[in-house]
Formats: C-alpha cells, structure tokens, sequence
C-alpha cells in the first residue's frame, strides 16, 4: 500500500470544528515539508504558504492552509501507535521472508524534556532495515518501562520470518530471544560485562587454542589508519548448557553459535562477544555485525546531521513522539528515490526546486 493510502486511514483525534482541515491533508503537507528541510509546526505553516501551488497538485485543500496551532494540536493528539502504522507502506522494500539484519536500537531525544512537567527526554526504540535502509517500526519507552520492554512490544508487532535481529548487549535477554523466535526470527546479541560470569567463560573458551572455531578476517585502511579484525565463530555450545550454571543466567533458547571479535589498530587490541541463535559462518557472522551498526551511521546520525533531531523542541503530549515518526518516514520516502544523492542534498535541492521535490513526492503514491 501506497504512503499516501496509509497516512489517509490513521484516525482523526480531533472532534467537530476542529476538523476544518482535513487530517491527511495535514500529515501530508507535514511531510513534504519536512523532505524540504523543515523542522517544525512553525515550518510546516511557511512551508505551505510559499509552495501552496506544489501541494495543491495532489491534496484538495477544500478549506485552504493549516495554521502552525493546527499542525502542532494534531501531532499532540494523534495517536503514535497509528501514525506509526505507516512504516507499513515500507515493509515491501525488505523484500521476501526478510531482508537479513533487522537491527533494534534505542535513542534519546534530548531536548525533548518538559521541565514544567517533571517529564523526562523521551526515548524512543527503532526498529531498522539495514539493507533496505529503512525504519520499519518505532516504540516510545514509556512511563514504567524501559528500552528492553519497549523493544519486546516494538518486536510483537512485526512479521519477522526470515530476519536476523539484532540488539546490544541490553537486550541479551532470554524473553526476548524466545520471542523473536516465536516470531520466525534469528537473533545475534552483543555479551558484554552486564553477563559477567557467561562472558569470562566465552573469553576462556577462545583463549583455549585447543576449542573448535572457524576464523575470517578483514583489513580495512581508513582515514591513514589500518585495522584488522578477526572473527572467530564456534558452533560448539553444549558446554553453556550443563548443570554447572550460574544463578540467573539467562538459558537463551535456540543459542547455536558464539563469536569473539578482536580489532588491532596500532598499538590497542579490543575483544567483543557475541551470541547467535543462526549458526552462521565466521564471513557471514562479521557481515552482520557491520550490518547492525548501520542503525547508529544509517539512522542516528543521519537523524542528528540532517534532520538536528537532537536538538528538536517539541516537549508537549505525543507531539515529541509523533515528529520522531514523521522524521523516519521522511527518511524513508527520500532513500527511495535518486539513490546516488545523499539525503542532506535531497532535502535542499526539494527546498529548491518543485521539479525536484515532484521526485520525491512521488514515492508517496
């Protein structure tokens, strides 16, 4: 389903009067505002006056241009849980039974606090397409959770046959590789010092050169600098599984492979660890861990360069919540289109020129 189609079934918070504008006709200037490099509620009413011939190509705008105060009162009230459905006009970008990694992250928006309120910075769980490059899904921690629950209610919603997931050592949890699995997923978890008594002995376990392993490494020269990794992958795992166990370890159901990464730059050797329940080759073991960093370089960062997402102001209801969502979309629909561009050009040259921007808008249809 079209963008466009799924923006136009999201239901409207609003109630009499206050439905003078139509509610797609609001989520739609909003984006395309925002694919023109706009930031704001403020934005999103300039915008639409200056290029209100541009809109008026594919919206009715039967009762003229929204107000900034009806752009913020309808991303305060809509409902996140339904705007964020529209990640669903993506889903067909991953491609059949999965695209590979499907890494999950957390991210604070930090100006995003309401003081008056006693209401911290929100934070926000991602779910992201690394090959695709694209946000599939977006929870917000709310008021009792935390990033690991947050994420087990992002995953319950998705169709994840196929996927390799993918998490830090946070979500090295035992309910959440079962439910990934429920699901049709794999999983891959950073281990790190949160599982102290699992991590020595993973560490042992690779000091031994007597334990079986199989070994793939890579050297990259980047910026003058040359570091060499080496990933080591074992598929024997019975040895974590005896009665000798540890009081509340987590038993992670279907684990069928463990990995030690060690990186030499110079003079500094740094080793990580990490668990799977796809028994993978070393190769393909060091392709998905690049693979789910792309949720830090191919999403956070790019939300914070192009976007300022970290210094973004909206502090009140669900409207921090709801311009998260749209700033994802937006990020979406402009991967979709002049793929050899990057997405900071993209958002200038649409505020430039129509012509342009009739490109992008184009992959909302």
């Amino acid at each position: 389903m079209a963008l466009i189609d799924t923006l136009g079934e999201i239901p409207d918070p609003r109630r009499g009067n206050a439905q003078r504008h139509d509610l797609l006709d609001i989520l739609a200037i909003a984006l395309v505002a925002s694919i023109c490099g706009a930031e704001s509620c403020v934005d999103f009413a300039e915008f639409a006056e200056d290029r209100e011939p541009l809109l008026r190509e594919f919206l009715s705008l039967e009762n003229g241009l929204p107000s900034h105060d009806t752009f913020s009162r309808v991303f305060r009230l809509l409902d996140p849980a339904a705007f964020g459905r529209a990640f669903s006009a993506f889903l067909d970008d991953l491609g059949e039974a999965g695209a590979g990694v499907l890494a999950i992250d957390g991210k604070t928006l930090r100006r995003s606090f309401d003081r008056a309120a006693g209401r911290s910075a929100l934070h926000v769980v991602t779910a992201f397409g690394t090959e695709a490059r694209v946000a599939i899904g977006q929870r917000a921690v709310a008021a009792g959770e935390n990033e690991i629950t947050a994420a087990r209610a992002l995953l319950e919603t998705l169709t994840l046959e196929g996927m390799l997931v993918t998490g830090d050592a946070l979500h090295c949890q035992a309910e959440t590789a079962a439910l990934i699995a429920a699901r049709g997923g794999d999983w891959m978890f950073a281990l790190k010092a949160n599982r102290p008594a699992m991590l020595a002995e993973a560490a042992a376990f690779f000091d031994d050169p007597a334990n079986p392993r199989e070994a793939h490494q890579t050297t990259d020269a980047d910026h003058g600098r040359v570091e060499t990794r080496k990933v080591e992958v074992t598929h024997d795992v019975g040895w974590l599984f005896s009665d000798r166990r540890h009081a509340g370890e987590p038993r992670l159901p279907g684990l069928a492979a463990i990995a030690r990464v060690t990186s030499r730059r110079d003079a500094a050797i740094a080793a990580r660890y990490y668990l799977s329940s796809a028994p993978m080759s070393a190769e393909r073991f060091a392709a998905a861990i690049r693979r789910h960093w792309g949720i830090e370089n191919r999403l956070h960062w790019l939300l914070d360069t192009a976007f300022d997402e970290d210094r973004a102001r909206n502090r009140k209801d669900n409207g921090p919540e709801n311009l998260a969502i749209l700033r994802k979309l937006t990020l979406n629909v402009m991967r979709k289109s002049r793929p050899k561009l990057g997405i900071t050009r993209k958002r200038k040259r649409s505020g430039w020129s129509d012509d342009f921007a009739r490109t992008i808008i184009g992959q909302m249809r």
